[in-house]
Formats: structure tokens, C-alpha cells, sequence
């Protein structure tokens, strides 16, 4: 189990949450290993990205609120290019 969180957040959480302050990261189509060293919190904002952890796979799109455990490792292979409001840490 990849313990990867999605949720979808209310415009008043995404407001209270301060996310929109938060940097932006984007990446085009590819495909490419990630190890989570800490927490990372984002909102994706466009795009769209399938993420492989073991045997697991969820699919995130934009609109959608997903938290990336601590110890994760991944492989991203991101299907439309991704651009997200992200933040390392709990």
C-alpha cells in the first residue's frame, strides 16, 4: 500500500491552507524515479501524472489535493505536463 492521500479540498481549505502562496513546480510529459525524503503536500493545478509505488498505482489529476508520505518511493510518469502548488513537511 502506497498510503498516497487524495482528497479534493473546498476553495475556503485551499484559502485557509494558504496554498496558492505555496512555490509552483511543473514538468513536462516524462517519466522518472522519486524518493520522498520528507512529506510533500500539492495541489495540482493542471495536468496529469500516474505514480507506481511496488504494485500500486494512482492516478492524480488536476483539481486534486494529494499528500506523499515520508519514505516513499516512486516512479512518476507524467501524462499531460503538471503544474503544482507543492510544500515539503507536515
Amino acid at each position: 500500500m502506497s498510503n498516497i492521500v487524495i482528497k479534493q479540498l473546498s476553495d475556503v481549505e485551499i484559502d485557509n491552507m494558504g496554498i496558492l502562496n505555496w512555490p509552483i513546480w511543473t514538468c513536462e510529459v516524462s517519466e522518472f524515479p522519486w524518493k520522498y525524503d520528507v512529506e510533500e503536500s500539492c495541489l495540482i493545478l493542471e495536468g496529469e501524472v500516474s505514480v507506481a509505488a511496488g504494485s500500486d498505482t494512482v492516478q492524480i489529476k488536476a483539481g486534486e489535493f494529494v499528500i506523499f508520505p515520508k519514505g516513499l518511493a516512486c516512479v512518476w510518469k507524467v501524462t499531460k505536463p503538471i503544474r503544482k502548488h507543492y510544500q515539503f513537511g507536515g
